[in-house]
């Protein structure tokens, strides 16, 4: 398949033909592509602000302000890779187990095509279905989980699957090889002292933000490379990562987070490791100011895009 460059705005102003992750275009399937971008618009599982059922839409909407050259990561995204937006997930709002079904679904078709699925969510509950999908294709993968919360309960208000649960439920499906998988950037008050001392019993390398801000994001780099090895890795990035003054627009916001730039600083170092899919999740443009939140998760999407990019073009020379 022909690489197409997304439109320049120098020729066709931003506002036009908005829809699409980067204006690129929409296609059915996943076949011929690398990556295929797959919106999840799903919050159902969520525990207090819900609207992350928004959260594609307005991602895509903004990312029309990206362009295809990363100078950091030295790629043109399109010129190495064969991307499209496939649209949304076709969800049932309030039914979790039916819309994991559509979701594992979804995301395998994309894997079966030989294509790598970036997921725009949605709450953090739909990722326990992209790992199921994962799964059927590759067996149990690594971890790479940016997040404020562990996401790893029991149960919430006495159920289940929740966006609180995701990785305890995919732990005990043997979806997840937790000695080496890696959580990064908990912080905040808790129910339980002992949260970060259960995900380490459970297998888990937890580094908590306290340890994450003393750390260069060359040192979170190494560190996450020792843990994963050559492992296919699966990576999911909660926006709640992020201190809410520069991503205030998500349904449980953390104070104490990290600013934009050390997010991309963190993701740019992963440049090296074998990914098969990435989700960003927990966007709801409802709280969000000036479309802060959606434009960071749209650029963190062009990183992960970028990662595989580079990756071709080193396969490649």
């Amino acid at each position: 398949m022909s690489k197409k460059q997304p439109p320049n705005a120098s020729t066709s102003p931003r506002f036009c033909n908005m829809g699409n992750f980067m204006r690129l275009e929409k296609q059915e399937n996943a076949n011929g592509l690398d990556v295929g971008i797959l919106g999840i618009p799903f919050d159902t599982g969520s525990s207090f602000r819900t609207g992350s059922r928004f959260g594609p839409s307005s991602i895509r909407k903004i990312s029309a302000m990206i362009k295809p050259n990363n100078v950091t990561m030295e790629v043109n995204i399109m010129d190495s890779l064969s991307a499209a937006d496939l649209g949304d997930v076709p969800i049932i709002p309030g039914y979790i187990r039916e819309s994991y079904d559509a979701i594992e679904k979804s995301v395998s078709e994309i894997l079966n095509a030989g294509a790598v699925p970036l997921s725009l969510g949605g709450d953090h509950s739909i990722t326990l279905g992209e790992l199921r999908a994962v799964g059927k294709k590759y067996g149990k993968v690594s971890l790479i989980h940016f997040d404020s919360h562990l996401d790893l309960n029991e149960s919430v208000f006495g159920q289940a699957y929740n966006h609180g649960t995701p990785f305890r439920r995919a732990l005990e499906e043997g979806l997840i090889d937790p000695s080496t998988s890696i959580q990064i950037g908990m912080r905040g008050s808790l129910y339980d002292p002992n949260d970060f001392k259960i995900a380490e019993d459970l297998g888990f390398e937890v580094i908590p933000g306290y340890k994450l801000h003393k750390m260069t994001a060359e040192e979170l780099g190494q560190k996450i490379k020792e843990r994963v090895g050559d492992t296919k890795v699966f990576l999911t990035f909660d926006i709640d990562f992020v201190d809410p003054a520069y991503a205030p627009g998500t349904g449980t916001p953390e104070v104490g987070g990290f600013t934009s730039y050390e997010t991309l600083s963190y993701i740019q170092q992963l440049k090296d490791i074998n990914f098969v899919g990435f989700d960003i999740v927990e966007v709801a443009p409802d709280y969000d100011c000036s479309e802060i939140t959606a434009y960071l998760a749209a650029n963190i999407g062009f990183e992960f895009m970028s990662i595989l990019a580079y990756k071709k073009k080193k396969k490649n020379l």
